[in-house]
This record gives C-alpha cells, structure tokens and sequence, in this order.
C-alpha cells in the first residue's frame, strides 16, 4: 500500500487562509446587515485574528492587554467609542446637516457621530477596505475589553476585584486627579491590564487629549463595564450596516461626485485642455516645493532647503505655513476642500503663473513655457478608494453635449509604506504591485529609477510590492514568506495595485487617456514590520520622513519640468 506524505502547511499559509477567511466574514457580515463581534457571528472575526496575532495588534493572543495596538486603534475611531454598545456603519445620510456634531478621529478623516449614550454612527465614504479597516478594529478594542473583564470579575454574580472598584470611583468622580492620585490610579489600572506600573506610565499621556488628561483610565473602564455587561447579561454590544450603505457600496457614489468637481473646476479655469500630471501626494510637499523658495527667501538663502522644509512640517509653525500657502494661491494654485465625501482634497497648480526663476529645482523654461502644463495633486485615497478616484478621475468630461478627453501625460503616485529590508524613512521604488489574496500582478514601467535618489541622504530599494488587503492584519510569517520567496517583495501598501487597474483600464481598455501616459511610484518607509518596535503601532515618523517625502516630490517635479 502507498503511503503518501502529509501535507503540512506552513505558518504563512494558514495566516493567509486566515486573512481570506477575515474577509469572506466580513463581506457576510455586511451582506447580512447586523452582527454581534463578542457572539457567535463575529467567532470566526475573533479566531482568525488570534491565529493571524498581526503585528500591529501585539500581544492580541495573550492574556495581558495590549497598550501600544491599543493607542494605534483608539487614534482611528472616534472619541467616545469605548462607551458604546451599538455601532452604525452608514454613508452618508445627512447627518452633517443635522444638531449632530461630528466627531473625526485623531489619524483618520471620517466623519462620526454620536447619536446617544449606547450608538455610534460612523459615515462610510471611501469603500469597503474603510469597512474592513473598521471592523477589524473593533475585533481587537472588543477581544481586549474581555481580557479586562475577565481579570477584574471575581464570579458570575458580578463581584469585582478591588482594583476594579477603585477604578471605578476614580472614572465616575470625573475629578481633576493630583500626581499621587494619578499614581495610584494608574497602579490598580496596571494590576488590571496585566502591565507594569512602568508600561502604564510611559503610555499614559500618549492617550491623553486636552479635554480628557485621564483619557486611558476613561477607555479601560467603559471598555471594561461594556465587556461585564456582555458576560453577565448577555446583552453583547452589536455592529450594524445601514441599508443605504449595503446598496451604494461599490459603485463609485462619492468617488464620481469628487471628480466631476475636479474636471469642473479645470473646465472653469479653461486648464481642461492643458497637459495635465496627477500626483497622489500630501497636501504639503508639492505646494512647499514650488512656492517655499519665493514665500520663504530670508529662510532659504540661509538654510538647507530640506531645513525649512522640517521647519515646515513642524505644527508651531503655523506662521510660517500660512506665507507658503498664501504666496501659493495668490501665484496659480487653485485649493479644493472636498465636499464630495471621499474626503481628499486636491490642489492644481497653473504653472504658467509660476515665476520659474524663483524655483530651486532643475527644470527646461522652453518646455515649461511651450506646453504649460497643469499639475493636479489629490490628496491620499485609502485601499479600493484608489482604484474608485482614479477611474472617475480620467473618465471624459462631459459639459452639456460636449465630451472633453482629459490630455493626462502622467500619473505619479507617493505616499508611506511599510518596507521589509531597511529602515524607517528609507524609500522604496516598485516594478510591479501584487494584489494579496489573488493572482493579480501588475507590472509596469515606473518612470522613477533607483538611481534618480539614491546618494542623498537615504537608502533606496527597488523591486516588487505588495498591496495588502489591510495593514492591520500582516504578520511577521506573511511579510517573510513575501520577502523571501521568488516574488522578492521589498515592501507593502494598500493602494497601488488599485491605482494601477484603474490607470490601465483608462489607457489601455477604455482609451480615455493616452496609451503611454507616464507613471511613476515612490514610497517612503512608515515602518518595517518584520521588525520589533518599527511596527506603526509604535509611533509615527516624527522629523525622518521629511527628506524622503521631499526627496521623492522633488524628483517627481524635475521629471515633469524636464519631459
């Protein structure tokens, strides 16, 4: 009789089953309408997030609570959230025009509203990879208010420790604790979460907000209170899909809506008709680029540019943003603060009122000056929002009976990353975006070069990437196997290879714009997962991201200017 090896499968390939699994559920869950995280419906949710352990979630698998995912996911959902046992997942319904204030949290721009002491509504604008976002981090906040209850309930009549109980006395008095108060509420909120006094202390202010000094004691006590309520009643807390979000999901709502205003706006301006470079950017670099020089000369002819542009990036110095910003609009920059619901602002810049001589980057007059083109810089989409903006964006311009091609000549995208050979601040450029979870690949010609930045100041890597269906969900077996296998990843994101389909769906299928535009992709690196204590969990880029970010828009800028 033959006997066959079994087959066993590797630690990657369950956390890849784990992650299609995550988002087979999810898309269920929302089709169904309603689910209940800590029940039954959200098991699978929960099982697959303990198998994945993602390193942005830390300690998730372990008893003790996890601080640093903690503070990571509190910063992306809006303020109060720990108080609620109902939340509503709706587009947008109206709400901005009701006594509704909304409530935008601290790292993501998405409208949110409290309705009353038990719901929570947050608008869905910018497609399903926001609803995975957001589910995902409702499992961790959910599967660690648990950890919190079970340390501090004593039995199932509702007896709780004493720590617990002091807790409590300190959260519901609401009163403005002195240094030793704030010591000893912080040592029974360690016995609590099973952390250090130490752990606390250094993360205690990281939570702060100006309104709520004591916020962290705040968050641990709602979320605590909600998870003995589930366990003693069984009264679990519930998410819920509206059903003008089911309908309108996926088909383009707000992404159409924000791209007519764009081609509007340059049929207005009569730029329609002009060479035109889209650039996915921040809403600074571009702009600081080409007017900081003018705005800021008594600073620049005595600085390093890339000084002032740290000085710049600082938020003291508002004063100093401000004369960029007004030289800006008052010489060919035309700002639109999106009204549309995608939430991404765009900035078009006419060069033909830039005053050339004035700019500090190499650039052809005869060119510029001959074909006087028109640069469009749309702020970041997130994950399938890309693919959604983009295929609006470079769709014909009809105004009345007319149809109006856009003469889009290139396309750059650039933004942060998470990079799996090198450090934070270093930059990548992709040949190619694999699409996680599919067979999908999408090569491409990347007119930025490996040797177009290296040697000034930052590390340079070149190769493939991959574009993650969530950051939240990566773990360290995945991010190897991508990096060492044939594919030779050297970093992930969410959104290129949805840029990608878009832009060739345009030029190579639709035929809305030209066939060779021009395309051009360049990341700097947020973090390196693979790495302990580089994660995003662990804090932003501080002042290291300024060069790389400068670096990549100015190499853009040459290669526009030189064309």
């Amino acid at each position: 009789m033959k006997h066959t090896k079994r087959y066993e499968r590797t630690r990657a390939q369950e956390s890849s089953n784990a992650i299609e699994r995550m988002y087979i559920t999810m898309r269920h869950l929302f089709n169904r309408g309603f689910y209940k995280p800590m029940g039954v419906s959200g098991e699978t949710l929960r099982q697959s997030l303990f198998l994945l352990r993602p390193e942005i979630y830390g300690s998730i698998a372990e008893e003790k609570v996890e601080l640093n995912g903690l503070l990571y996911v509190i910063d992306r959902l809006p303020r109060g959230i720990e108080e609620c046992s109902v939340i509503n997942l709706t587009s947008d319904e109206g709400y901005s025009n009701s006594h509704f204030k909304p409530i935008i949290p601290e790292k993501r721009r998405r409208n949110c509203y409290r309705i009353d002491e038990a719901q929570m509504n947050i608008e869905i604008t910018r497609g399903r990879s926001e609803i995975y976002d957001i589910l995902t981090h409702l499992t961790f906040l959910f599967i660690e208010s648990h950890k919190i209850s079970k340390s501090v309930l004593v039995n199932d009549e509702g007896k709780t420790t004493r720590d617990w109980n002091k807790l409590e006395h300190v959260v519901i008095n609401k009163k403005k604790l002195t240094q030793k108060e704030r010591e000893v509420a912080i040592t029974h909120v360690a016995n609590i979460l099973g952390r250090t006094f130490s752990e606390i202390s250094t993360i205690y202010n990281e939570f702060a907000v100006a309104t709520q000094p004591e916020r962290l004691l705040h968050i641990v006590y709602w979320l605590g209170k909600l998870a003995i309520k589930e366990q003693l009643t069984n009264d679990k807390r519930e998410v819920k899909f509206s059903p003008v979000l089911r309908e309108e999901i996926g088909h383009h709502i707000h992404g159409e809506i924000w791209a007519n205003t764009v081609k509007s706006m340059l049929y207005k301006n009569k730029l329609i008709n002009r060479p035109i470079h889209v650039i996915s950017a921040n809403m600074h670099s571009v702009m600081n680029t080409l007017y900081a020089p003018c705005a800021l000369k008594s600073l620049t002819s005595k600085q390093d540019i890339f000084d002032v542009y740290k000085a710049l990036s600082n938020s003291t110095n508002r004063d100093l943003r401000h004369k960029v910003e007004e030289t800006a609009l008052n010489e060919g920059m035309i700002y639109i603060d999106d009204a549309s619901g995608a939430n991404i602002d765009v900035q078009i810049f006419d060069t033909e009122k830039l005053d050339l001589s004035k700019l500090d980057i190499k650039l052809d007059q005869t060119i510029l000056k001959s074909k006087k083109p028109v640069i469009l810089v749309m702020d970041y989409a997130f994950g399938e929002q890309a693919y959604e903006t983009i295929d609006e964006l470079l769709k014909p311009f009809t105004n009345k009976d007319e149809k109006t091609h856009l003469n889009v000549e290139s396309i750059s995208i650039m933004g942060k990353a998470g990079i799996l050979e090198g450090d934070k601040g270093d930059i990548m450029i992709p040949s190619a975006h694999i699409f996680e979870g599919t067979a999908d690949n999408y090569p491409f010609k990347n007119e930025l070069k490996k040797e177009d930045i290296e040697c000034q100041g930052v590390d340079v890597y070149e190769g493939t990437m991959i574009t993650v269906l969530g950051t939240s969900l990566q773990n360290k077996d995945i991010l190897k196997f991508f990096y060492e296998s044939t594919w030779s990843v050297i970093g992930l994101e969410m959104e290129g290879a949805h840029y990608q389909k878009a832009i060739q769906a345009a030029s190579k299928v639709r035929g809305s714009i030209r066939e060779d535009v021009k395309v051009r992709y360049a990341y700097y690196a947020s973090d390196n997962p693979l790495k302990t204590g580089s994660t995003l969990a662990s804090g932003g880029l501080g002042t290291s991201g300024v060069r790389p970010t400068y670096l990549i828009t100015r190499t853009i800028l040459e290669q526009i200017f030189n064309q």
